[in-house]
């Protein structure tokens, strides 16, 4: 299959690094900064499908559906350290939010072959991990035409599932094929083709959106405190500490009575200050309020 690269906004030149490899070493980086301040603005562009997006994970979580991501090089390596850093932050299982990566652990470190070329393994992957209609899939690729990336697309239309797509390349083969088409457009690298660069900033925002605004969104932050960390070292044991000293305006002697009363769950030692109550009380309440502080608190 001949791909017509010339057509890419990704792959085109930029005319503002032309003469990139004359200039000064300070030059040369004012020019790379100048063109990273385009990213946000670009990300701003396409809040609303952002958004919509948000809505459908929040949507599948409460219903015990997954996010998941497909992407290939960069952008798999993206989704994969997306969904690496929620468990930690907010305390969710493994299996809520997923990376897949074209080539697999493999291609983590290192390019894997020919393996975004698979139409095929990109379907496989999700049919390993048992992708349902409950599910949501967020398609990576800043080309917006990554083979691995399409055919786990189509797998995942074919069940019935909420198809989003990230690139930027609007009008792409993914944007054609998601329910919610997220393009952002960028322009041209300051090293022709190099997407790694702002195409790779731009989806890490993005990312970091869906995730950061699902999480919010599924009661996982209070104020704007992440509730829900998990004291997995003694940094988050101490941040657990200062997130209920911060919520509740509570000495740390008592953050830290309160958290092993009941099994340092931040949300629970939230509620048992504010409210007065044991932590089998108010672990009771936050389950009837799905673990929304401010709900159990209005009660």
């Amino acid at each position: 299959m001949k791909i017509n690269l010339e057509k890419m906004i990704t792959e085109s030149r930029n005319p503002a690094s032309a003469e990139i490899d004359t200039l000064s070493t300070i030059d040369m980086l004012t020019v790379i900064n100048q063109e990273d301040k385009k990213v946000p603005l670009a990300v701003e562009a396409v809040l609303p499908q952002i958004a919509q997006t948000v809505d459908a994970i929040v949507n599948a979580f409460s219903q015990g559906g997954r996010l998941i991501y497909s992407g290939a090089g960069t952008s798999g390596r993206l989704g994969i350290l997306d969904a690496s850093e929620c468990p930690p932050t907010y305390g969710t299982p493994a299996s809520q939010v997923v990376g897949m990566i074209a080539g697999g652990h493999k291609a983590i470190l290192q390019a894997v072959e020919n393996a975004e070329d698979s139409l095929e393994m990109g379907a496989q992957d999700l049919k390993n991990i048992n992708f349902n209609e409950k599910d949501v899939l967020v398609g990576i690729a800043a080309s917006g035409r990554t083979p691995y990336v399409l055919g786990a697309m189509d797998y995942a239309k074919s069940v019935g599932a909420t198809v989003a797509s990230v690139s930027c390349n609007p009008g792409s083969a993914m944007s054609l094929c998601a329910d919610i088409a997220i393009d952002i457009v960028v322009g041209p690298e300051v090293v022709t083709g190099s997407s790694r660069m702002k195409a790779g900033t731009a989806q890490k925002l993005v990312l970091n959106m869906l995730t950061t605004g699902s999480m919010i969104r599924s009661g996982k932050v209070y104020g704007n405190l992440m509730v829900d960390v998990e004291a997995t070292n003694a940094k988050l044991i101490q941040r657990q500490v200062n997130i209920v000293m911060q919520a509740t305006d509570c000495s740390a002697e008592e953050a830290d009575q309160a958290l092993n009363a009941c099994q340092r769950h931040c949300k629970t030692a939230i509620l048992m200050i504010l409210s007065g109550l044991s932590a089998g009380e108010a672990s009771t309440l936050l389950n009837k309020n799905n673990g929304f502080i401010r709900q159990a608190l209005s009660k």
